[in-house]
C-alpha cells in the first residue's frame, strides 16, 4: 500500500473542510491549502462575487485550474470547494493524486452553519439547496472515505487521523 501523503477533503458547504483541513495539517505537520481561498486569491474576489459577476461555470474553469496547480504538493491536505468533487475530472484527478475524505453532514446541521449573510452563493435559495445536497451525495460517496462531521473539528481530525492509520 502507497503511504498517504496527500489528504482531500470533499463535502457540502458548510461541513468544516477549512476548519479540519487546517487541525489535520498542524497535527501531521504538513501545509493546507483551501481551493476557495486559493481561487478568491487569483480572481482578486469572492467566491459570491466571481459567480454574480461571471457565473458559475467560469468558478468551476478556475477551480479545476487551481486543483491542477496543487497537484505536484506532496505532505498537503487540501479543503475542496463543495462542488469540486462533482465534477469527473476533479475526481479522478483526486482519486490517482491521494485519499478523498468525505466530511458528511446532514442537511439540517449545514443550514445551521450557513451565515445569513450571502456569502455562499448557492444557498439563498433553500429548495435549490436542499436539490444541490441531495444530488452531491452520490458523488460524494466515491470518496476513499466518510467521516461523520456533525461532531467537534477537533474530534473529526482525529477521526480521519484514525480511519488512515495516521494517529
Amino acid at each position: 500500500m502507497t503511504p498517504i501523503d496527500k489528504i482531500y477533503l470533499v463535502g457540502f458547504m458548510a461541513a468544516g473542510k477549512s476548519t479540519v483541513a487546517k487541525r489535520l495539517a498542524t497535527r501531521l505537520g504538513w501545509r493546507a491549502e483551501d481551493v476557495d481561498e486559493l481561487i478568491e486569491a487569483r480572481e482578486r474576489m469572492t467566491v459570491a462575487d466571481i459567480f454574480a459577476r461571471h457565473g458559475e461555470p467560469h468558478f468551476r474553469v478556475v477551480e479545476r485550474e487551481i486543483l491542477r496547480l496543487l497537484l505536484p504538493l506532496r505532505h498537503t491536505v487540501v479543503a475542496t470547494g463543495g462542488g469540486t468533487f462533482m465534477d469527473p475530472e476533479n475526481q479522478r484527478a483526486i482519486r490517482l493524486d491521494g485519499t478523498s475524505v468525505w466530511l458528511d453532514v446532514p442537511l439540517e446541521t449545514v443550514i445551521a452553519r450557513l451565515p445569513p449573510d450571502n456569502r455562499r452563493p448557492l444557498s439563498s435559495d433553500r429548495a435549490q439547496m436542499e436539490r444541490l445536497f441531495a444530488a452531491r451525495q452520490s458523488a460524494y460517496a466515491a470518496a476513499n472515505l466518510r467521516i461523520d462531521a456533525t461532531v467537534p473539528a477537533e474530534e473529526i481530525a482525529e477521526r480521519i487521523l484514525d480511519a488512515l492509520g495516521l494517529a
